[in-house]
């Protein structure tokens, strides 16, 4: 009994081991990532290297602008419109001179030597032919008579006035020079401006056809191992075809920046800007050379066309001093080859000569009609600038803040398109996009690029412009 409950007791104890499982222990929890490792993009890998003739910048301009200071001096010196202006100056003080002329004493000599073709024989005595100089045909065959005539104008209204009016018009055509220096001030600021935007732009129109190689040659790759289509390939040309249509575009727009900056300059040729230039410092620049005006009317074609319009009044006066007799003081002087013995053969006498204007069959009547139409036409294009000039002003100095909203929402713009290429790409590589997604995210985030670039320019052209919208440029 004792040993048959022993080896009970035994098998017991043996089938309880081998139907005993072991406890299970937990296995040891994943670290949790850190914040800054879960914010942190998803690398890209480098790349690849690609080659394209066209990836190479465009030549410099064979002359550069350094300084805003050098490019003035070539506007003073060699500025067509400029001269042109100095030169309707010169015409307009000599045109005074001529008027100041019409009122100062007038010498007149005159010279005439007269042959007779037909005489007849004079039946006197030779000691009567004697006393008339020898004559013995009449007329007398030859004759040179010569005088000198002084003209002395005493009372002239007209003439006086007329003087005055083109001391008017020289003003004018100062006040035209003021203008024209602004304009060119602000020509010039444009140019050099959009000289620096197309080299930008050249710029990104590089980088955005060398990025379009590399996926390109990214998604040729795939191909070749199976991950891509043929349709992903043409997807990925059409968008380097793209890129290569807005980069001949840009070098080409580039080459008439330079020459528009070097006719404002006087060269028919490119003129190129240095890349140390400070394009933010032109409006500290127009600040320099240019001051600001007062008001809209001390601006100067505004202050020019108020002048036209009281040159054209007083031409209203002057025809109606036309109606006015003239006073004349004259002296003449004269001698005569012809001795007749009645009279001697030099004279001289002195006359003064009252001249009334009854009637000149309407002509005056029809120069005051003309003169008060002129008048009218001034005062109306008076009017219609200075109301242009009062709205392109608050246009320039709304147009800053205006383009400093057009610039930061580009430069939004652009931050988003970078995100959206750089995920895309990522999802691209991982084959969870598609080759149309990383085109359009491609072509998206080069016009976002261009974008910001023109309206960060268009920043420094607004505030030039609301500098020079109201200024005068003594320069």
């Amino acid at each position: 009994m004792r040993k048959a409950a022993a080896l009970i007791l035994i098998a017991v104890a043996s089938s309880t081991t081998a139907f005993a499982q072991p406890v299970p222990t937990a296995p040891p929890p994943l670290p949790a990532p850190s914040a800054s490792a879960s914010n942190q993009p998803i690398p890209i890998p480098p790349p690849p290297t690609v080659n394209d003739p066209m990836l190479a910048p465009v030549p410099p301009a064979k002359r550069m602008i350094a300084t805003w200071e050098e490019a003035l001096g070539y506007v003073r010196s060699r500025s067509t419109d400029l001269r042109i202006a100095y030169a309707e100056v010169a015409r307009a003080e000599a045109q005074t001179r001529s008027a100041l002329a019409l009122y100062l004493p007038q010498l007149n000599g005159t010279v005439n030597a007269n042959h007779q073709l037909i005489t007849n024989p004079i039946n006197v005595n030779p000691s009567v032919a004697q006393s008339f100089g020898g004559a013995t045909r009449t007329p007398l065959p030859n004759i040179i008579t010569g005088n000198i005539q002084l003209v002395q104008p005493i009372v002239n209204i007209a003439n006086w006035d007329q003087r005055h009016i083109a001391r008017m018009n020289e003003d004018v055509q100062r006040l035209s020079v003021d203008d024209i220096k602004r304009n060119l001030a602000l020509s010039l600021a444009n140019a050099l401006v959009g000289v620096v935007t197309a080299e930008r732009v050249a710029e990104l129109n590089r980088v955005g056809f060398r990025q379009s190689l590399e996926r390109l040659d990214l998604t040729t790759r795939k191909k070749n191992l199976g991950a891509a289509n043929g349709l992903d390939v043409v997807r990925a040309q059409q968008d380097v075809e793209t890129a290569r249509g807005n980069l001949v575009n840009g070098d080409e727009s580039l080459r008439q920046a330079r020459e528009a900056l070097g006719l404002a300059l006087g060269f028919p040729e490119q003129v190129g800007v240095a890349r140390d230039v400070n394009i933010n410092g032109l409006e500290r620049s127009a600040m320099r050379i240019c001051q600001v005006a007062d008001s809209v009317d001390t601006r100067p074609d505004v202050a020019a066309a108020r002048k036209k319009l009281d040159i054209a009044k007083r031409n209203i006066d002057n025809v109606y001093y036309q109606f006015a007799p003239t006073l004349n003081a004259q002296s003449t002087l004269g001698t005569s080859s012809a001795d007749t013995g009645a009279a001697p053969n030099t004279t001289w006498n002195i006359a003064a000569v009252l001249s009334v204007p009854f009637w000149d069959g309407g002509a005056r009547y029809g120069a005051l009609r003309q003169a008060r139409a002129l008048s009218y036409e001034a005062e109306q294009n008076l009017e219609a600038l200075r109301r242009t000039a009062i709205v392109q002003i608050e246009q320039a100095r709304r147009g800053v803040d205006v383009a400093e909203a057009s610039r930061k929402v580009a430069a939004d713009a652009r931050a988003l398109a970078a995100e959206t290429d750089r995920l895309t790409q990522v999802a691209y590589r991982e084959g969870q996009g598609t080759s149309l997604e990383l085109v359009i995210a491609a072509a998206s985030l080069r016009q976002s690029e261009i974008t910001l670039a023109l309206r960060e320019f268009d920043v420094v052209k607004s505030r030039v412009l609301a500098v020079l919208a109201l200024a005068t440029c003594p320069w």
